[in-house]
């Protein structure tokens, strides 16, 4: 018994480091999304982190327009991103579950 609490101790423990891992490699991976015109264009990290924002001159003549732009496509972007970072974690964190009895339902 004492041994196979070991075992998923060190089953945990790896899982920790490769979440750790997981979410520094996030941060590295870069997605873009566009106006549905292409005026506005947005980079951002899968980690969540806004790289760029780059405006089509013709979108600083209206600022209720540009505002606009700014919300639908930062949310487009963010949700994205909290898509991959979910999808990712995710499945280093399955892979790391332990196989305890009657935990099944989590897998």
């Amino acid at each position: 018994m004492f041994g196979d609490m070991m075992g998923m101790m060190n089953k945990i423990k790896e899982t920790q480091e490769k979440v750790k891992e997981t979410k520094e490699r996030l941060k590295t991976v870069t997605l873009e999304e566009k106006s549905s015109d292409g005026l506005l264009r947005v980079e951002i990290t899968a980690a969540r982190e806004i790289k760029n924002i780059n405006i089509a001159d013709e979108l600083l003549e209206d600022k209720d327009q540009l505002e606009d732009y700014l919300v639908l496509t930062l949310n487009k972007a963010i949700a994205r991103a909290s898509e991959i970072n979910e999808t990712e974690l995710a499945a280093v964190a399955k892979d790391g579950m332990p196989d305890i009895p009657g935990l099944d339902m989590f897998k």
